[in-house]
């Protein structure tokens, strides 16, 4: 019997540390409070966002302000979830509707939101090279920031019509993955 008590205090212990581990149920909220930030693109050469030059986190699912850094501008992708999604990761192929919100490091201003119209919807893979790497992995109900470096964004040329984006400008996107199929 003191074997059989014990065995199911382990069985216990082991079961509830590996419910902790899994999430949040596909129902919960974004966490507004992501512990270290980290971005999973399934790159090696992305890195993270400095916790000192992230854009703030905001509130999921309301315009979020764009600090441009007033470092340098960097040389490779960098990321940071600003808050933490609950749904499905986005991969290449996938199709999601999202909100973003686009500062350029050449006027350290935004010159582009969706928030100020309506969501839009794009399939994953069919845009700026580091717009798609960089939302590999996101989670639907979360708030990602992208610095893209000219040699993974527009380079030397700039889409027609777009205003705002000098010759090899680096772009600070902050986008809000709604949902994914």
């Amino acid at each position: 019997m003191r074997t059989s008590a014990r065995s199911l205090i382990a069985l216990g212990i082991l079961l509830s540390l590996g419910l902790a581990s899994c999430g949040s149920s596909p129902g919960a909220k974004p966490s507004a409070s992501p512990s270290s930030g980290a971005c999973n693109t399934g790159s090696t050469t992305t890195v993270l966002i400095p916790s000192s030059q992230r854009s703030p986190a905001g509130k999921w699912g309301s315009a979020p302000t764009v600090v441009v850094p007033s470092s340098a501008p960097p040389t490779k992708l960098e990321c940071a979830d600003l808050i933490d999604g609950t749904g499905a990761a986005l991969k290449i192929g996938s199709v999601v509707t999202a909100q973003y919100v686009l500062a350029t490091y050449s006027t350290h201003k935004v010159i582009q939101s969706s928030w100020t119209s309506q969501p839009f919807q794009f399939t994953v893979g069919t845009d700026i090279p580091g717009w798609n790497e960089g939302v590999v992995g996101m989670k639907a109900g979360g708030r990602r920031e992208l610095i893209i470096p000219p040699i993974l964004g527009y380079g030397s040329t700039p889409p027609p019509g777009a205003s705002g984006i000098s010759v090899n400008d680096t772009l600070v996107f902050v986008i809000d993955a709604i949902s994914t199929t």
